[in-house]
């Protein structure tokens, strides 16, 4: 029989669009109840962290925390939650969630419509539609990139977010 992990990210999911701040809920135990979470940008930097109170020794809490990040270098980014080794300050029983960062890619960033591809559909001509610019393609490309492996290639049917 197997037991709950030490930590476990419920919100975000893998590559969500994220505000600033970045709220991560999950549950957790950690030594005297207290592990961290960090935001990573696309290159690896650090550009928050947090303390996390849950549990305990043994004992599984649950955890809201939010981690103000501003804008971010990078579209692309990582959520890093972790207990910290007494030993050697090393991370342990890390969970890493690849995010997107909604101001990245539009500022004000006020969240995300959905569209669906049809027949003839671009990128550029789905900017054009949304923000009145072609050039403006790659916005979709980045908050889509978990399906969209070539900018060139979406399929009639695939359903993109388009931050807004």
């Amino acid at each position: 029989m197997s037991g709950f992990p030490p930590i476990g990210v419920r919100q975000p999911q893998p590559y969500d669009l994220v505000d600033d701040p970045v709220r991560a809920c999950g549950i957790g135990t950690g030594f005297e109840g207290q592990f961290a979470a960090r935001v990573r940008d696309g290159h690896g930097v650090q550009i928050a962290q947090v303390s996390v109170h849950a549990g305990g020794t043994g004992i599984w809490g649950n955890f809201d925390i939010t981690l103000a990040v501003g804008i971010p270098s990078t579209p692309q980014g990582t959520l890093e939650v972790f207990d910290v080794s007494q030993e050697d300050g090393s991370d342990l029983n890390k969970v890493v969630v690849p995010i997107t960062f909604g101001l990245a890619l539009l500022d004000p960033y006020h969240g995300f419509t959905q569209y669906t591809v049809a027949g003839g559909d671009t990128l550029s001509s789905i900017a054009a539609r949304y923000y009145g610019d072609a050039n403006k393609w790659q916005r979709i490309f980045e908050a889509n990139r978990h399906q969209i492996q070539d900018p060139n290639h979406i399929f009639v049917g695939q359903v993109l977010r388009i931050p807004q």
